[in-house]
């Protein structure tokens, strides 16, 4: 197998690859593996002390648990695999509070980000601090308790570390286009550009773009689009974890399972 970095944007939590010598298969396996087995932080048990705003406990309980949660897999186990069997400790739960009222939010917006959460742990927090739980008016307040887990996306989408989607590289072919300006305008000039008067690739923004059906119907099908073998990758996280940790764990899961699989295989008769 053979990998080749794309773009990696850590910042905004992105990551594309061609990878060769390897089946759609194993693709769509690690896609799978990525967004329902690679475990991630997220609110599940919220306990209200008062909430007199414009929500229900459950309307804010369930804005709490979509809040990505930064995530710590070193720190923390899956509650079915810790040695406390599930029933709750510092190894596979955390601790959150949040005590607000009107007069104590800033600026008197009256709304309650995400980052009134205090956490007991500083490495989990917020992705988003200035995600919007709930608008207090005067004379309300909001005061909570909420426990999150360790937990994985085919169980619930909160889990869910990131979008994963692969595709086959695209390979053009351009014939003879009688309209290049036509083309160009038509696809944006997000693909082609033109030089002597003929239209070419801009290879910087050929993986960017899906060109099912575009480019046929843009050059009356003087333009065609091909598929190799090779497979482009791309990874964007929600933030809970780095697109490279997610891959990791992912690969880590994959290994794990397979040798399990291994074990019960020499076990049969």
């Amino acid at each position: 197998m053979e990998i080749r970095v794309l773009s990696n944007e850590k910042e905004q939590g992105k990551l594309s690859f061609i990878a060769k010598d390897i089946t759609p298969a194993f693709a769509n396996t690690l896609r799978r593996i990525i967004v329902d087995e690679v475990p991630t932080m997220a609110i599940e048990d919220v306990e209200f002390t008062k909430n007199n705003s414009i929500l229900y406990d459950e309307m804010v309980a369930h804005r709490l648990g979509l809040t990505p949660l930064k995530t710590d897999l070193k720190s923390y186990n899956l509650p079915q695999k810790c040695k406390c069997n599930g029933e709750g400790c510092a190894r596979c739960q955390l601790k959150f509070t949040l005590e607000v009222s009107k007069d104590k939010i800033t600026k008197g917006s009256g709304i309650v980000y995400a980052s009134e959460l205090k956490s007991k742990d500083p490495a989990v927090k917020p992705v988003y601090p200035k995600m919007p739980i709930v608008k207090l008016l005067k004379g309300q307040s909001l005061e909570l308790e909420a426990t999150a887990v360790l937990g994985k996306g085919k169980e619930h989408s909160k889990w869910s570390p990131c979008l994963a989607y692969y595709k086959h590289k695209p390979v053009i072919e351009i014939g003879n286009v009688k309209n290049p300006e036509e083309v160009m305008e038509k696809t944006h000039g997000n693909i082609f550009e033109i030089k002597n008067g003929k239209l070419e690739v801009i290879k910087d923004n050929l993986f960017k773009y899906d060109l099912a059906g575009i480019l046929e119907e843009a050059s009356n099908n003087e333009i065609k689009v091909k598929y190799d073998n090779d497979i482009i990758f791309y990874v964007e996280s929600w933030g809970q974890l780095s697109c490279k940790e997610i891959l990791n764990e992912a690969l880590d899961i994959f290994n794990e399972t397979f040798d399990e699989f291994n074990e019960k295989v020499k076990e049969l008769k």
